[in-house]
């Protein structure tokens, strides 16, 4: 399964991704790669693929990636070959992209995705979340927030729509989605055989 959390940035699915991850052992994040500098505190390979524009032009010539998209200026994509050497491991993919990298996502791989959008309580308590970080200027962080209309104007192109007004409450929701999706039917991949071995046939 493809587990898709998008928000605006500062509406918490970075906060709610580390959760989920560090509470989920079958679940793995998918690193993107990015043109973007890295940033105090980063390592390539855990947090992103740090490439050069030149590098990642060429990746998208030859077809690499999942989805990308250009975002502030920069571009972020999702590399094909780690996400499938994953799923064949029996893992679970966990994705912290947009609603571009979403749609894009769906449109190859539809039914193997859940998509949760998740939305800050307000936009005042978005604004107040991005200058409380202390690391953008202001006028990222006014990019920041028209990007974040932009971005919930795409709301309805998601499963699941969770607003964060609690970040323990709004985990233990995603959690709970991430569950009952590994329970439906079609996911249960040793259903058919355990029927078979029950000797029961369809009616």
């Amino acid at each position: 399964m493809l587990f898709v959390l998008s928000s605006p940035s500062g509406a918490g699915k970075s906060t709610i991704s580390r959760m989920l991850l560090a509470d989920d052992p079958g679940l793995t994040m998918s690193v993107s790669a990015t043109t973007r500098p890295m940033r105090p505190g980063e390592k390539d390979g855990r947090d992103y693929h740090f490439v050069e524009l030149e590098h990642f032009r060429q990746m998208v010539a030859e077809h690499e990636f999942l989805e990308w998209a250009h975002v502030f200026d920069h571009r972020y994509g999702t590399p094909k070959r780690p996400v499938y050497d994953m799923l064949d491991a029996g893992q679970d993919v966990l994705f912290d992209i947009d609603w571009q990298g979403a749609q894009q996502l769906y449109q190859v791989h539809g039914s193997d995705i859940v998509r949760v959008f998740i939305l800050p309580p307000s936009m005042a308590e978005l604004e107040r979340r991005l200058r409380s970080r202390g690391t953008d200027a202001n006028e990222v962080i006014d990019r920041r927030m028209a990007r974040a209309h932009a971005e919930i104007a795409h709301w309805d192109g998601y499963d699941y729509v969770l607003v964060n007004d609690d970040v323990q409450a709004c985990f233990e929701k995603v959690r709970t989605i991430l569950h009952a999706e590994r329970l439906k039917r079609s996911r249960q991949t040793g259903l058919i055989g355990f029927i078979r071995k029950l000797g029961t046939q369809p009616v």
